[in-house]
């Protein structure tokens, strides 16, 4: 199985990029790879994996492009596993989509518990949700720029001024957004739109 999956990368190798298509999950062999995104303040590190972790099944379960770029930090060998393959083994060995489901059980209670310490409450999100809502944000590659007031904000996120403002300043306290004049600044879309994702309550 390794001989017919493995994969070397030199440090520094860009093992998928932002926006590219994806079909393959990576299982992590030995080394560390680093999964990070570009922003309007330059590379954001969204986290550093090691040995026997895996990434990039989010493109292989939905088939939507890449969100992040993966790097190699220092020289790497990864499994790489394309969906039909990654299928069939968990089929034929139910302990491996087991294990699959853990590890993304443990991220989404990282994450959401990341998302708690932020202070990221049921008083922020309607205005994320007006925040998403007003924009497209998948045209939004870099910064997106709203013109607007508190009142609009107030008026648009169903929450009275004083709401408003205390949900605005927790935003800017988590550098989510940040005002200039009259406009409200989100320098990272897609940590916005990933906010408004664990805010969405399952069907």
């Amino acid at each position: 199985m390794r001989r017919a999956f493995e994969r070397a990368f030199a440090d520094g190798d860009v093992i998928f990029d932002e926006g590219d298509e994806g079909s393959h999950l990576f299982v992590i062999q030995s080394g560390q790879v680093e999964i990070c995104r570009q922003g309007h303040a330059g590379k954001r590190v969204v986290a550093r994996l090691g040995p026997g972790e895996f990434f990039g099944e989010m493109s292989v379960v939905l088939g939507e492009p890449r969100t992040a770029r993966a790097l190699s930090v220092g020289p790497s060998e990864l499994l790489v596993l394309d969906g039909p393959t990654l299928e069939a083994m968990c089929i034929e060995q139910p302990e491996i989509a087991i294990r699959l489901i853990q590890r993304l059980s443990l991220r989404l209670i990282a994450a959401e518990r990341r998302l708690a310490a932020l202070g990221l409450d049921e008083l922020v999100a309607p205005l994320i949700r007006y925040l998403v809502g007003e924009a497209d944000l998948r045209d939004c590659e870099d910064e997106l720029r709203l013109s607007t007031s508190l009142r609009a904000l107030a008026a648009g996120a169903h929450l009275t001024l004083h709401e408003t403002y205390q949900a605005l300043h927790q935003l800017m306290d988590q550098k989510l957004v940040r005002v200039s004049g009259e406009e409200i600044v989100v320098p990272d879309c897609a940590a916005l739109g990933s906010a408004l994702i664990r805010f969405t309550p399952s069907p």
